[in-house]
């Protein structure tokens, strides 16, 4: 169905990976596992045809249809929310417009012309190329995947552009499983998902008549679908027959056995240099000596994989102590429209309380950060901040915001102040960017390594009230 015949990637003089080869068969349901940065959305753009690889290609028949959903980015407007999903049929609904067209001929035609019976004989094509794709079963598959998805019937009419970042990327991926491509991409396709579409999806994509390629850090999710997981790991690519938890289990196995063997051939080669140097200066067994260098020369030297990168160390700089009363909501009304979100709210956080916010998407969890931040503005009531109270706000859309064409450091050295480049090369060896990973430009950033970006900002102000919305959606 799909060949990746010996792909090869570097990145600022780092391999991503080299004479990559690998097939995906028609019902495989295929899992890129490994750290942020390790080229997984890379080599799923490139399967997409979104990226070129330095060498290597895709090879996949041209009946082969490749739909590709990224992590983030995708913004729709102009158009209600059901006629955008509607355009996932753009060929139906062609073909449906050139049958009417042709309709309207014939009724205008002379039956004995011979354009009456060109007209005739195309309206039959037409009709038989449309009933191809089961047209009378378009509206009810369009609301079975917007409401599979989260969205209520309500919503169908809404504008596309009234919709927020995570939803946006809803309606991409609507879009997607309507148009049923014989290749699904998904990367991170649960980040903006509320447990009963994630339940969905999941249930749909067992189902689903085609392969399936994912990337995500949901190990249940996986674990509920994927037959094959391809690791990236220290610029090799290893491929494990089974779900997620198999190839964790597996790659201790593997581990061990690479430990074990390197350290046999340890012990073999201190034996044979111990052996060299004591008798290549004697002249009765200089020769020996000499053979025993030359073997131990054509050793196949077992390498130790590196070691997997440690988590976060989040350190958070020391604030000035708070007010007992940190932010206080007082009668506050806020709506978007007709849709009134919060109406004559009462709410209070205290110094030292830790919070969660839960509750169905769209439910305004996000409007609620905002307005506790200050970034929203309520339509009533008032919002009052404590004393010495100092904020800092993680958005769902913060690593969006982020300059493109600036440097890691450059992004960090923004908000710095008179801290050191020594200092603000620890903080960032904190949130695993270590080396010539600090001279990455943002814009080839993975998602997950503009979350770890965004959060270090962030923690570079000492801040006694912290609001985090989605932190570890690409961790």
């Amino acid at each position: 169905m799909l060949a990746v015949d010996k792909i090869s990637v570097q990145f600022l003089g780092r391999v991503l990976y080299k004479d990559l080869s690998f097939t995906v068969s028609s019902k495989d349901r295929v899992c890129f596992a490994g750290p942020n940065g390790a080229g997984k959305s890379t080599l799923m753009k490139i399967i997409a045809g979104s990226m070129t690889p330095d060498s290597g290609n895709v090879n996949r028949a041209k009946y082969i249809e490749v739909g590709y959903l990224p992590q983030d980015g995708i913004k729709h407007s102009g158009t209600t929310l059901f006629s955008e999903a509607e355009s996932a049929f753009e060929n139906a609904l062609e073909l449906k417009k050139r049958l009417e067209e042709a309709s309207s001929q014939l009724g205008s035609l002379d039956t004995s012309s011979p354009e009456y019976s060109e007209t005739l004989e195309i309206y039959g094509e037409l009709q038989l190329d449309l009933e191809n794709y089961d047209i009378g079963k378009m509206k009810p598959q369009i609301e079975k995947v917007l409401s599979g998805l989260g969205f209520k019937p309500s919503d169908f009419t809404r504008n596309t552009e009234e919709f927020s970042g995570g939803w946006q990327m809803r309606i991409a991926l609507a879009k997607l499983l309507l148009q049923k491509p014989s290749i699904l991409l998904l990367d991170e396709p649960t980040n903006h998902l509320d447990m009963d579409s994630q339940l969905w999806l999941e249930s749909y994509i067992q189902n689903y008549q085609g392969a399936v390629i994912l990337i995500s850090h949901d190990r249940a999710f996986l674990d509920s679908i994927v037959s094959k997981t391809l690791a990236f790991e220290n610029g090799k690519v290893n491929e494990f027959s089974g779900n997620y938890s198999y190839y964790i289990e597996q790659s201790a196995i593997l581990r061990e056995q690479i430990q074990r063997a390197y350290n046999n051939q340890q012990k073999d080669i201190a034996k044979a240099e111990q052996f060299i140097n004591r008798f290549r200066s004697k002249a009765r067994r200089a020769s020996q000596a000499q053979s025993r260098l030359k073997q131990l020369e054509k050793i196949e030297r077992i390498e130790l994989p590196q070691e997997s990168e440690k988590g976060i160390k989040l350190r958070f700089p020391q604030p000035e102590r708070s007010g007992q009363i940190v932010v206080e909501l007082i009668n506050v009304t806020r709506s978007y429209g007709k849709n009134v979100v919060f109406r004559n709210l009462d709410f209070r956080i205290d110094r030292g309380e830790k919070i969660a916010i839960i509750g169905a998407n769209g439910a305004g969890k996000s409007t609620f950060s905002r307005i506790l931040s200050g970034a929203d503005e309520v339509d009533s009531g008032a919002r009052k901040t404590g004393h010495k109270v100092t904020i800092s706000h993680f958005a769902q859309d913060h690593a969006e915001k982020l300059n493109p064409s600036m440097t890691v450091l450059e992004t960090i050295e923004e908000v710095a102040g008179r801290e050191s480049a020594g200092n603000l090369r620890s903080l960032l060896g904190c949130f695993l960017f270590r080396g010539d990973d600090v001279f990455k430009k943002v814009s080839v950033l993975s998602g997950g390594e503009r979350s770890r970006l965004s959060l270090a900002k962030i923690l570079l102000r000492p801040a006694n009230f912290l609001i985090l919305d989605e932190p570890t959606n690409h961790l």
